[in-house]
């Protein structure tokens, strides 16, 4: 008895000294994979990108400030000459005014029928998967084939449009020598491959809206039409603006449609449809003067970047929040509760020493007379 006494109180000093237990190796690595695993899901699409879009952006960047020789691959700096000459060149001008022209006639309807089709597509209609497959086979054609069909339907004399307003009794159309129809034109061919492509966005957009607005507008006495302008618009902010930001880079990109408009692919006799891309195609391929293509490429990733600027905040201000799902708090109020919730969380993850009550802190047998 005595002995085992004497045990217990030579083992209860070091149990009272013993260490605060601390997260091991297991609970941290479950840590880091926490924090890091999302960089690495995402990183093979950066990897890539940098292997096959960063590099030649940074070498296009290189090569518009000299005056490149693509035999011997290499050039002389120049400074910002190649980027005066293109600012100095009328037919820049007629190029960036043909390609906001076609960009505006070809954008603002495409997304107004998209969303519109989108809406009916949304409401309980019959052979649904018929319908959105449907819309969406305009898409999958090759845009070369579909420039080739529409050239030869916008046709001045021939064209199956000029012939049925003919028909009609009215004058055809200079669909090829005009600039403003042959503007319309192109506009068509992209307003034809690109609708069902946002209209399948927009439709996801909206399915995703909970129903239960719907039937609380309902029992309010809401109809279609004030349902879709005070719930469905509103919800789909987020659509909108990836819809327009995605419509703006492709349609100051536009390239396809105007270089098989006609069987010469220069942008027409008086340059009536060359647009940007087209006419940097034309200096650097068949002028072979890469130092300005490249200068007259960074000036239209230069407006693209700004009129996608612009497009963002317009649509941000005219398109309001869903009421009810937004945040008001402002982003420095957030980041000051997150940070004052890992605080918590750290705080509540160390050991408290009132977890670890050594032996001593109890009586023992011969305090009690036990």
């Amino acid at each position: 008895m005595t002995s085992t006494l004497e045990r217990a109180a030579t083992t209860t000093p070091s149990t009272a000294e013993r260490a605060p237990r601390r997260l091991g190796f297991g609970r941290r690595r479950s840590a880091w994979d926490l924090k890091l695993s999302p960089y690495l899901y995402i990183s093979p699409f950066f990897i890539l990108f940098a292997i096959t879009g960063l590099f030649p952006i940074a070498y296009t960047a290189v090569i518009s400030f000299m005056d490149w020789d693509l035999v011997r691959g290499s050039g002389e700096f120049i400074g910002f000459d190649q980027y005066a000459w293109v600012l100095s060149q009328p037919k820049f001008w007629i190029a960036l005014r043909n390609t906001f022209s076609i960009f505006l006639l070809s954008s603002v309807p495409q997304l107004i029928v998209a969303i519109f089709i989108a809406a009916m597509l949304d409401q309980n209609i019959r052979a649904k998967t018929f319908w959105r497959m449907s819309v969406l086979v305009p898409y999958v054609m090759a845009p070369v084939a579909v420039a080739l069909i529409f050239s030869n339907m916008f046709g001045d004399q021939y064209g199956v449009v000029n012939t049925t307003l003919q028909n009609l009794g009215l004058p055809a159309v200079p669909w090829h020598s005009d600039a403003f129809a042959s503007h319309i034109a192109i506009a068509t061919m992209v307003n034809f491959r690109w609708t069902g492509y946002n209209t399948l966005i927009l439709l996801a957009a909206m399915q995703a809206i909970p129903r239960e607005y719907y039937e609380a507008a309902t029992v309010d006495g809401a109809g279609k039409i004030r349902q879709f302008f005070s719930i469905t618009l509103p919800s789909l902010k987020p659509t909108l603006v990836f819809v327009i930001i995605t419509a703006t880079i492709g349609g100051l990109q536009i390239f396809d449609e105007p270089r098989m408009y006609d069987q010469y692919g220069t942008g027409g006799a008086d340059n009536q449809w060359l647009t940007v891309t087209l006419w940097l195609y034309n200096v650097g391929w068949g002028e072979w003067n890469f130092g300005r293509a490249a200068a007259l490429a960074w000036i239209l990733f230069l407006l693209i970047l700004a009129i996608g600027a612009i497009n963002l905040f317009i649509t941000r201000s005219l398109v309001r929040d869903e009421g009810g799902r937004g945040d008001a708090r402002s982003r420095r109020e957030i980041r000051a509760q997150a940070r004052a919730a890992k605080r918590r969380l750290a705080m509540d993850a160390e050991p408290s020493p009132s977890r670890h009550v050594s032996a001593s802190t109890f009586p023992s047998r011969e305090e009690t007379g036990r």
